[in-house]
Parts: structure tokens; sequence; C-alpha cells
């Protein structure tokens, strides 16, 4: 997507914690960040006339997982979420996570490979905006937030993946400062539209001014 700044007559969005209020909206903004593979996940989860978005809403609303409003920020704007930003301290793997790599699904192995490259960064996991509000600033806004989060933990480092053919979303954090620090190849799957690589994008912290 192309980020712009908003003209002087459209209204600025609005910036805050999300709340557990939010877990359907932020379910379906982390299924466009996830380019189909939350929702794939989610649908193997469906029971009892629950829908997949039903199963995301469900573990978003959670309060001790990283996947969790606890650690998303919305953007609201016209009185509706225009977007969010999931991000955290990413953990160091332990050695047991790290031995049971092959165990992991293919579709999922090259993500949490990247993930276990980048230790104690700021790992922004989702960003995305829904499609009426795109093209005005609000990623770039959502990424400046992440920074400041980042500076907030203690982390020197922030850190993100990309499919590299999803040109617009690369072409975004390249804007912001990231540059590919890791690639890994992935494996087509009828849930995502992509067949070639994953990026590790990084990017330093700046200093407080």
């Amino acid at each position: 997507m192309t980020e712009e700044s908003f003209s002087m007559t459209a209204p600025l969005p609005l910036y805050r914690d999300a709340r557990k209020d939010d877990a359907r909206a932020l379910a379906q903004l982390i299924e466009i960040a996830g380019e189909g593979i939350p929702g794939y996940l989610w649908a193997q989860q469906a029971r009892d006339g629950r829908t997949a978005l039903d199963v995301g809403a469900e573990r978003a609303a959670r309060d001790d997982a990283n996947f969790s409003y606890r650690n998303a920020v919305i953007a609201h704007l016209d009185g509706k979420v225009a977007g969010m930003l999931l991000a955290y301290r990413l953990p160091a793997p332990t050695p047991e996570e790290v031995a049971g790599l092959a165990e992991i699904p293919p579709l999922l192995r090259p993500l949490v490979e990247l993930e276990y490259q980048a230790p104690g960064s700021f790992y922004v996991n989702a960003l995305a905006v829904f499609q009426p509000w795109r093209g005005h600033g609000i990623g770039a806004a959502l990424l400046a937030i992440a920074e400041t989060r980042a500076r907030d933990a203690g982390c020197g480092e922030l850190s993100v993946q990309v499919f590299a053919e999803n040109e617009g979303a690369y072409r975004l954090y390249r804007r912001c400062g990231y540059a590919v620090a890791d690639r890994r190849p992935i494996i087509a799957h009828p849930c995502y539209p992509y067949s070639t690589e994953v990026l590790l994008l990084t990017r330093p912290v700046d200093a407080a001014a």
C-alpha cells in the first residue's frame, strides 16, 4: 500500500491501546496482515458452529499470549477501527524450541526460524489497515508508535517479517528505515498468494530526542 499524509481537511486518526472488545476487529486485521495464514490456522480449530473469525477473536481477547489485545494499538478514525499494530519483545528461543523446529509445519517453519534470528528485538508481528483508510499514513504512524514502545521496553532493535512479493508492504518498511537482515524460502500454499521467500527486516531503535 502507499502511505501518504492526510490532507489538511481530512480528520486525523486517533491512536489508543486496544481493548478486549476490539478483539474481533483485531482478528480481522491480523488475517489481513497474515496474508491468509491466520484464517487457515483458525479454521482448523473451529468447532461447534464457530467460524475461523470467531476463533481468531477469542485468541485476540486472551490476556496471557503474544497475540493479545494487550500488545496491540488501534488506529481509530470516523468512529471506527481503521488499523492496528501488534508488537512485543521477542524472547530468546529455548534450546528445546530450537531443537523442535523440524516438527513445526512447513507452512510456519520459515516464519518461526526468522523469529529466532531476532531475539530481544521489538517484533512487529502484524500491521494492517482496512481498505477504506489505506494510503493516508496510518501504517507509518503505527510503526512510529512501535519504535516508541520498543524504546520504552529497552529494545535496541525493531524487527518485522514480510513476504518478498508483497511489494507495497516492503516499500513501506524500507521507507521507515528497515533493511533485510535474513530470509527464508517458503513453500507455496493455497492459503496465501506467494511462493518465493519471506524476509526478516530490522532497524535500530533511535535514541530518544
